[in-house]
């Protein structure tokens, strides 16, 4: 008997292909836009985390001054030095690593070429504290890290504007000069991408003490760049790490630190959260066209019972119970919100995977938000659709057949 219903159900929608299409617009309005909401919403969500783990896993950047970056604090706030960092490592527990960076701008000549980049001094724990790893070439050497000696190591986007796509003009082995000096390039870093910072790939990467002997003239470093080891809780880390730099930096306990300890880990949290509020917010707004979809279901529904009248006269009349024309009529609208659903879910899977590429975001495919939209469009289906089918069900056979 059910699956009789169930064929009676569909013979009906195919009877009116155009007005059960204009039916399910809703529908199918309604799923798409919520799919393709939440989808881009967690694709952006992961390029965000993504972009924050790029900067460092585990990081902590301690600058001088009581706002990010270097020297953010204004004039008269002491900048860190190299020893400050080598304190940080040696005196408090759960540091994988500690890197003390300087940074300046400079254009660098090369292959002639020339290009304006960002120059960055540090120690081979940069490498550690920034994810960063070798495409080509080698690490600096111990004693050219103590000497200062003319060596660097270049992004991708400095290699490309110098030495150009041409495959074997690496630049690996090269002179490249930066501002009065030549470096020999040994090795050339694996390409990051854009960053919260800009394009992570425009840089040299120098010695720290060449940096400061050539380059900054200055003995200060900017940011101490500090890697927290796995399983590590950062607020006790953070409390020692401040108590320490405040003993360094000779500050009374009724001064204010003057200087800042930003943890990614926490701005990759905080940023995560927000946009997952913002994700469920724009699901929840797009989700009140299923509801109007709903509505026109259960106005079509009722237009369809009236002009049917007769027909559930009949049935009823030659001995067809209440509870099968209920039934048709239930099955007639979930039918409709079902197919509505499932138009709406190859629509947003198609969208969604557009608008991700436009947007430079990850795709990912939720089966969770797909299954449970096309569930709920169903579920609208039996709320609209029940109180057209208890009307026709509830027909009097004989007032029914007289009906013009």
């Amino acid at each position: 008997m059910l699956f009789s219903v169930f064929m009676l159900a569909l013979r009906s929608v195919r009877r009116n292909v155009l007005r059960s299409f204009l039916t399910v617009l809703g529908i199918v309005i309604g799923v798409s836009a919520v799919i393709t909401m939440v989808t881009l919403g967690n694709g952006a969500t992961q390029a965000i985390e993504q972009k924050i783990t790029s900067l460092g896993t585990n990081l902590l950047m301690v600058s001088p001054g009581q706002r990010i970056g270097g020297g953010g604090g204004g004039g008269g706030v002491p900048q860190f030095v190299e020893a400050d960092g080598e304190a940080i490592a040696a005196q408090i527990g759960g540091v994988a690593a500690v890197a003390p960076q300087g940074r300046s701008s400079a254009t660098v000549v090369a292959n002639g070429r020339n290009w304006a980049t960002t120059v960055v001094g540090s120690s081979n724990a940069w490498f550690e504290t920034g994810n960063w790893e070798l495409a080509s070439g080698r690490l600096f050497a111990a004693d050219e890290q103590l000497s200062g000696a003319a060596v660097c190591i270049i992004g991708e986007t400095v290699r490309r504007e110098l030495w150009g796509a041409t495959v074997g003009q690496t630049g690996l082995g090269q002179q490249l000069r930066v501002k009065n000096f030549s470096c020999e390039v040994v090795g050339i870093l694996v390409p990051k991408g854009q960053g919260g910072m800009g394009d992570q790939d425009d840089t040299v990467l120098l010695p720290l003490h060449t940096l400061q002997r050539r380059v900054t003239g200055s003995r200060k470093v900017g940011v101490l760049l500090v890697s927290m080891q796995d399983g590590s809780d950062s607020a006790p880390l953070k409390a020692s790490l401040r108590q320490l730099l405040r003993e360094r930096r000779h500050l009374a306990d009724s001064d204010d630190d003057n200087f800042n300890i930003f943890d990614t880990q926490q701005l990759a949290e905080t940023l995560s959260s927000t946009m997952g509020v913002l994700t469920s917010l724009l699901g929840a707004v797009a989700a009140v066209s299923l509801l109007v979809g709903g509505i026109g279901i259960m106005n079509i529904m009722l237009v369809s019972v009236t002009e049917r009248t007769r027909e559930i006269g009949l049935r009823l009349a030659v001995g067809a119970l209440e509870s099968e024309v209920l039934l048709q009529f239930l099955i007639e609208a979930v039918v409709l919100s079902a197919l509505g659903g499932l138009i709406g879910v190859i629509i947003a899977t198609a969208a969604s995977y557009v608008l991700s590429g436009v947007m430079g975001v990850p795709y990912t495919f939720d089966p969770a938000i797909n299954l449970l939209s096309l569930l709920f469009s169903a579920a609208i289906g039996v709320v609209f659709g029940y109180f057209p089918a208890r009307r026709a069900a509830r027909m009097d056979p004989i007032e029914a057949l007289r009906h013009e």
